[in-house]
């Protein structure tokens, strides 16, 4: 029988790569999104993905949102954690809901999701979980304390869970992109950009699609000795 997944932030980006590349392995994937839906319908008419609406910062809304996903699929055996927003700021001009808001999505919407399937996962002795973190997480980045300490509390939330859904064959695990073609990444002045890339020793951006080899490994069945890692696929800009 086939695998249900679930990939929050699945309709665009990193996103998008991770739910084509599941179902590629013949899971059932459901992808969540939070806003977009001109984007949502045009992305599920492409790949034959549902697209799914919730607000992964909501405690109430993950949790239906899960009960729906499994009456159409079935229970959900692999959940990745992709959704995630920037509200950049240095400390003097970051306000209370900037910090918030990343807060609430990055690293909340990895605890409301994970108590959504947690339970069923142990329940049935079966689970995938991987978390998207990022390199800015674990080196740091001027001007992002709040994503920086979101991805960074995605690592050790990764590291507490696994230890947790072990015994139950249940793995957790994150990856830690580093800077990689996508929108979010477009936004980024071009000088800043080319910056960036200089700094990164294999001289170019990542792919999505190399974000999404990496947690096809993580989730294959056969990969249930790896568990409470953080892969990093940076070019090489932080070997951590």
């Amino acid at each position: 029988m086939a695998r249900v997944a679930i990939v929050t932030g699945g309709t665009r980006g990193i996103g998008e790569a991770i739910s084509i590349a599941l179902k590629d392995m013949g899971m059932k994937v459901a992808a969540n999104y939070a806003g977009n839906d001109e984007r949502a319908r045009e992305f599920s008419d492409r790949t034959g993905i549902a697209a799914h609406k919730w607000d992964v910062a909501d405690f109430d809304a993950c949790q239906e949102g899960v009960r729906k996903v499994e009456a159409e699929l079935g229970p959900v055996d692999v959940l990745v954690n992709n959704a995630g927003i920037t509200r950049d700021a240095t400390m003097k001009r970051m306000d209370r809901s900037k910090w918030q808001e990343v807060i609430d999505v990055n690293l909340g919407g990895c605890f409301n999701m994970a108590k959504a399937v947690f339970e069923g996962m142990t329940g049935r002795g079966y689970g995938r979980i991987v978390n998207i973190g990022s390199i800015n997480g674990q080196a740091g980045q001027y001007g992002q304390v709040n994503y920086a300490a979101a991805k960074s509390g995605i690592h050790g939330f990764t590291k507490a869970l696994a230890q947790e859904g072990s015994r139950f064959g249940v793995t957790v695990n994150a990856i830690a992109p580093g800077y990689v073609d996508t929108d979010m990444v477009a936004a980024v002045p071009e000088e800043v950009l080319q910056k960036i890339v200089a700094r990164i020793p294999v001289g170019r951006l990542g792919k999505a699609e190399e974000i999404a080899r990496g947690v096809a490994f993580l989730v294959d069945e056969n990969a249930g000795f790896v568990t409470g890692s953080t892969m990093s696929i940076n070019g090489g800009q932080h070997m951590y």
